[in-house]
């Protein structure tokens, strides 16, 4: 099954030095173990922009879809057996790059 592990920031600043080297260890660890499937960090919220295509026209909004002080940083992508699995992980993940994160399955 695969999960979105969905890291959780409320700085503006990227990740430290040693929270990198931190992240990339845990990155070899998910692909040793066969759990990886993609990752990566996100620009920050201000550089967003929504777009609602439902109405007759489409309409493109600067900024993010929501005002928040916390935000999505970045992510990964896994596969793991079951929920307690990418549950593990996501705590170590959470542990390494020293921030929240939240675990959600994908739709099969």
């Amino acid at each position: 099954m695969q999960y979105l592990i969905s890291v959780i920031d409320e700085q503006t600043g990227l990740a430290t030095p040693t929270e990198m080297a931190a992240i990339d260890t845990f990155n070899e660890r998910l692909r040793a173990e066969g759990h990886w499937v993609f990752a990566n960090g996100l620009a920050s919220p201000s550089t967003a922009t929504v777009i609602d295509n439902r109405g007759g026209e489409a309409v493109f909004t600067d900024g993010p879809f929501l005002e928040s002080k916390e935000y999505v940083a970045g992510f990964w992508i896994i596969e793991a057996l079951d929920l307690d699995v990418a549950l593990q992980l996501a705590a170590e993940g959470s542990k390494h790059c020293n921030r929240k994160v939240e675990v959600r399955p994908f739709l099969s």
